[in-house]
């Protein structure tokens, strides 16, 4: 028989050597199970009345799918339930959940995400998926502070992300290598199935919602135009890929070698991705693939957040394409 790991016991041989690593893999454990009840429900979202939308909005402006709320429900009580987490910050809520009782002491993690990214996909039958990072709490007292969950991406201790596709997989990385696992439904658990993930140094894909090019800055213009052609880093032509779904988009660039880009434009100036709940997860995992995320501007875990629910331009992939991108902005700024 074919070696079986399943996340649980990847999780204890990464991280056995302290109380606090243990505490990590408790939350982690969470929210592998919430993922596991909501990839369940997005199986079968179109038997069981949840397709579509509510008639709420959130605050994002945005209308809320039914999905989204059940799936921001589910991983909020689960990890509300962990010991170890004490503020929980969802892309579904306009604050921070604090998670306070008896144990508040012990309680060191802050979790963000976005439940359910790409959700309106689910009633067409697209990937979705989930994304996550996780920060250790840096004040001593016994609240939570807003800086313990405005940290720059660079002091999380671990990000990850769950694709609810043909197959449900979580990827994941604590500062040990991208490692992913595949959920084998006839045994509930998620296997080992690609471990130490690198992003290819050089890809074929680009990854970017062009019906916007209108509305881009000339710089995102000429780059566009110049991989579609021959004198692209490549010397080929890339090809054109993109899901609207961020983590299916970069889930494929991640194994296959790629860029995506979702630039500033007229109407959203300062970006549209969320900085905590999209752009520091996928970057936290593009580095420690070998690839590289920024804002246009500086690498996107260096960005120190000044809000929740903060927006940013962000563009992510393999280390030469993105190289090439960063030089074309860098000039075009000079």
């Amino acid at each position: 028989m074919k070696q079986l790991i399943n996340l649980t016991n990847h999780l204890f041989v990464q991280h056995q050597h302290s109380d606090e690593c243990l505490a990590l893999n408790n939350v982690v454990s969470q929210l592998m199970l919430a993922s596991k009840i909501v990839s369940r429900e997005v199986n079968k979202a179109g038997l069981v009345g949840i397709l579509g939308q509510t008639d709420k909005i959130n605050c994002q402006g945005e209308r809320v799918q039914k999905l989204d709320q059940y799936a921001d429900n589910v991983f909020t009580k689960l990890l509300s339930q962990s010991p170890y987490v004490c503020a929980i910050g969802s892309e579904e809520r306009p604050e921070v959940t604090l998670v306070e009782n008896d144990q508040t002491k012990d309680r060191q993690f802050i979790v963000h995400l976005d439940p359910l990214d790409g959700s309106s996909n689910v009633d067409v039958n697209v990937s979705v998926g989930t994304n996550f990072v996780i920060f250790k709490k840096k004040s001593t007292g016994p609240t939570v502070e807003k800086s313990d969950y405005l940290q720059p991406g660079q002091e999380a201790v671990c990000a990850g992300y769950v694709v609810y596709g043909s197959s449900t997989m979580l990827v994941y990385s604590s500062g040990k290598g991208v490692h992913g696992f595949t959920l084998d439904p006839s045994l509930g658990e998620f296997i080992l199935s690609h471990p130490e993930i690198k992003f290819p140094t050089q890809g074929k894909i680009y990854s970017i919602n062009e019906s916007y090019e209108s509305k881009w800055k000339q710089t995102i213009k000429d780059y566009i135009k110049e991989v579609k052609s021959e004198d692209d880093v490549s010397g080929k032509a890339k090809t054109a890929r993109y899901i609207g779904s961020l983590v299916a988009d970069f889930h494929r660039n991640l194994l296959k070698g790629g860029i995506f880009l979702y630039p500033a434009d007229k109407k959203h100036p300062n970006g549209k991705l969320r900085l905590l709940y999209e752009g520091i997860p996928f970057a936290y995992l593009a580095e420690q693939a070998g690839g590289e995320a920024t804002n246009g501007q500086q690498a996107v875990l260096k960005i120190k957040p000044e809000k929740l629910h903060q927006r940013i331009p962000f563009f992510v992939g393999s280390k030469a394409d993105m190289q090439r991108l960063t030089t074309l902005l860098e000039r075009s700024s000079s």
